[in-house]
């Protein structure tokens, strides 16, 4: 069991992300988008999106942080472990409080708004319901244990373990004997991970380079008392003949 948990689903979980997304793009490139739905209501939008967004951005930098660098190297700069401690669950509480509010409101406005809600796919709602299983688990471990509890140093387990898997010398033992919490929240963003081509999760890695280099889009009024002084047909008309 340890090996299937912390050694084939780990990697199983990383090739339907990269074999998913590249399938994903070269068959359903009109197919990859967020499918927005700002036309049917904007308020709650507004409000939500910025909340949830940027929330969850710091969630994913506080992670890059705690998982990806050692603690070595933040000894080696000058960071004690209690600075380290207390920044993380500062910083943690605070973006998962954003993220945590933002998302509330998207999922109201995404079942009270009957026309948002009419949009909203089977896949949609298990992408949500995982969403939300990783960010509350998250939350059980930065409040929960960090924060409210004696604390857990997984930096001395849940670390190493996520780094060994890209070094290709696994270590699914670290795994064994860490608080359940903390257990679960790995398993469900592995299954987060797993699922994330094949939902709207895709448009994360959209950015809009074009807008940088792209001609200016030039807006030309007709003339609508002399319909007739056009220029050129419409798509749909047959052209004039040429003189």
């Amino acid at each position: 069991m340890t090996t299937l948990l912390w050694l084939t689903l780990p990697y199983v979980a990383f090739t339907s992300f990269v074999v998913g997304h590249i399938w994903r793009y070269r068959h359903d490139q009109f197919g990859w988008t967020t499918r927005s739905s700002q036309s049917h209501e904007g308020r709650l939008l507004r409000l939500g999106s910025p909340l949830f967004h940027f929330g969850l951005l710091a969630v994913l930098g506080g992670h890059v942080l705690g998982i990806g660098v050692p603690a070595s190297w933040t000894a080696a700069v000058g960071v004690s472990e209690h600075a380290y401690h207390l920044m993380s669950v500062s910083f943690g509480t605070l973006s998962g409080l954003a993220t945590v509010t933002g998302l509330t409101i998207l999922l109201y406005r995404r079942f009270a708004v009957s026309a948002v809600r009419a949009a909203t796919t089977t896949i949609d709602k298990v992408m949500y319901l995982m969403l939300c299983a990783a960010i509350l688990t998250g939350m059980l471990n930065t409040i929960g244990s960090n924060l409210i509890g004696g604390g857990y140093d997984y930096r001395a387990t849940v670390s190493p373990w996520f780094r060994s898997l890209f070094t290709l010398s696994p270590q699914p033992a670290l795994m064994v004997g860490i608080p359940i919490s903390f257990q679960i929240h790995a398993l469900v963003v592995l299954v987060l991970l797993a699922g994330w081509p094949y939902t709207r999760l895709v448009h994360v890695f959209s950015t809009p380079v074009g807008y940088l280099v792209r001609p200016y889009i030039v807006y030309r009024t007709r003339d609508v008392a002399h319909p007739s002084s056009r220029r050129y047909a419409r798509a749909w008309e047959t052209a004039p003949p040429r003189r």
